[in-house]
């Protein structure tokens, strides 16, 4: 009951820190928007992302969503499991139940869009 009691009162914690980062619509790069909005209605936000060579998004966070790449790119990306490399592919979908936080850079020679799509 204690281990219960004491990761109960954690989640508050957990939820202040998330609510701290920009979302990916707030987080831009060195001032500057990356994210416009297509869609904001009462069901879905959809956003759209581009990155240029040598710009990135600064550190925020991810509710639920899909994701899908319009133009591909290589980027630097940081988060809880540390730094890497990828390439990410045209046409590349994902899903995330949520990102606590991370960080991008395209590191590549191409602009990189991709669609954000974010149930309510």
């Amino acid at each position: 009951m204690r281990i219960f009691t004491v990761g109960f009162l954690l989640i508050p914690f957990l939820s202040f820190a998330q609510q701290t980062l920009p979302d990916p619509l707030e987080a831009g790069w060195k001032g500057q928007k990356v994210c416009e909005v297509l869609v904001d209605n009462e069901s879905v936000r959809t956003l759209k992302c581009t990155f240029p060579p040598g710009v990135g998004h600064e550190k925020h966070f991810h509710k639920k969503h899909v994701g899908y790449t319009l133009k591909g790119g290589t980027f630097q990306i940081k988060d809880d499991k540390g730094t890497r490399e990828v390439q990410i592919p045209l046409g590349y979908t994902f899903y995330n139940e949520s990102v606590a936080w991370h960080e991008v850079l395209n590191i590549g020679t191409d602009t990189a869009v991709f669609l954000i799509v974010e149930p309510k």
